[in-house]
């Protein structure tokens, strides 16, 4: 029973080493193609934000700000923070950022439903918070693990220049 302990274990430890530093990488990918695509697409459309954006109630502190504005903000926060996300470049930072960007999105856009909207993505009735949720909850995985293995902040950190 003992060796067979031993075995998991040592099996534990070489998968851990070899996939979780994979697994944070396409996290990071995943999730920066996301936001960077969306960043994108509100920057190139021009600095005025589209008549179904103006239409949005925004939360506190975002609703002081107008639509344009709010409209380039969260362009610019999608692409800086997802591209900082990329390289794994103030990660923690990062993650945090596109966590509060996911949480205006879901108050403003994706809570036509309500809290029954949880598992929903788009129905007759609304927009549901299932896609923003599972983005959420990677994003939370990031800021609990860090950024892995291959990133730019663990590079900094071997070589005594932690980002931050």
């Amino acid at each position: 029973m003992n060796s067979w302990l031993s075995l998991k274990n040592r099996l534990d430890e070489r998968m851990d080493q070899t996939t979780a530093p994979l697994g944070l990488l396409l996290l990071r990918l995943w999730l920066a193609q996301e936001f960077i695509q969306a960043g994108w697409i509100k920057l190139s459309g021009g600095l005025s934000a589209p008549d179904w954006f103006r239409e949005l109630s925004f939360p506190m502190p975002v609703s002081w700000l107008s639509a344009d504005l709010n409209w380039i903000t969260a362009g610019v926060l999608e692409t800086g923070l997802g591209l900082l996300l990329l390289a794994g470049l103030f990660g923690r930072l990062a993650a945090l950022g596109l966590l509060f960007v996911t949480w205006v999105a879901v108050y403003s856009v994706h809570f036509d439903l309500g809290w029954v909207g949880w598992n929903q993505i788009e129905t007759d009735d609304g927009q549901g918070f299932k896609v923003p949720l599972m983005i959420a909850l990677m994003l939370f995985a990031l800021l609990a693990k860090g950024m892995g293995a291959w990133s730019a902040d663990a590079w900094l950190a071997k070589r005594g220049r932690a980002p931050g």
